[in-house]
């Protein structure tokens, strides 16, 4: 019989403690395993552009307005100058943000000279074998 409030002894020492600890001793494995998997993707689909092409836009707090960075998608006037609709500038991995307005004429001309050059690096192999399209980007004619 236990005399006076005095606590009833209740030490729980030998619960499994060692399964509740979460380690993480395989996370360079994993890391090196993500990398492959990349390396793998992207050689499967080895002719095309390994990103999407975004816009360069300025950086808008005070802090970071000096800073141009990539943006979220190409405004539609953009697209427009540059020659291509917004259906099809997505089908060849180009972003598109129709809710983008151009404020100055700098980084319209440098967004539109970005989406030009992408054109004029990027080559189209038609669906059908001899028969090649004729749009905004010609398919390559296969000799």
């Amino acid at each position: 019989m236990v005399k006076h409030n005095n606590v009833v002894p209740n030490a729980h020492f030998h619960k499994d403690w060692q399964s509740y600890v979460k380690t993480w001793f395989n996370q360079p494995a994993r890391k090196q395993r993500r990398r492959v998997a990349r390396s793998l993707k992207l050689s499967k689909f080895a002719p095309a552009p390994l990103k999407t092409l975004r816009p360069l836009v300025q950086g808008q707090t005070i802090r970071y307005c000096a800073q141009a960075k990539e943006g979220r998608g190409f405004s539609l006037e953009e697209l427009r100058k540059a020659g291509l609709t917004s259906q099809f500038a997505r089908t060849i991995g180009i972003k598109v943000d129709h809710r983008r307005r151009n404020k100055s004429a700098e980084t319209l001309q440098r967004n539109i000279q970005r989406l030009e050059l992408f054109k004029s690096k990027l080559t189209l192999y038609p669906l059908k074998a001899g028969k090649p399209k004729k749009g905004q980007v010609n398919d390559v004619v296969s000799s």
